[in-house]
C-alpha cells in the first residue's frame, strides 16, 4: 500500500529555491525535468518508503540523491512520509 506524501513548509520552499534558480540559471526544460525526476521519485518513494539512506537514526531521517547536486531528505512517520527539505 502506498504511502501519503507530505510536504514540510521547508522542503516546498527549498524545492521552490531550486526550481528558480535552474530557470535563472539554465532553462525552463531543465526545470521541468527536473521536476519531473522528484515527482517520478516521490511515486516510487510512496511504495518503498525504505528506499533512502538512513543518515541521522536518531530523528529517523533519510536521504535520497534526486540528482546528483540535490538530496531529498525525508522522514517515515507511522502511515505517512514527511519531506524535510531538498539540499
Amino acid at each position: 500500500m502506498a504511502l501519503k506524501i507530505y510536504w514540510t513548509k521547508r522542503a516546498e520552499k527549498s524545492f521552490e529555491n531550486i526550481i528558480d534558480f535552474l530557470l535563472e540559471e539554465w532553462n525552463e526544460k531543465v526545470a521541468e525535468n527536473f521536476t519531473k525526476k522528484v515527482f517520478d521519485f516521490l511515486n516510487i518513494l510512496s511504495e518503498f518508503p525504505e528506499i533512502g539512506t538512513i543518515e541521522n537514526s536518531e530523528k529517523e531521517i533519510r536521504g535520497f540523491n534526486i540528482i546528483k547536486q540535490v538530496i531529498l531528505f525525508y522522514r517515515v512517520k507511522e502511515n505517512k512520509i514527511i519531506l524535510l527539505k531538498f539540499f
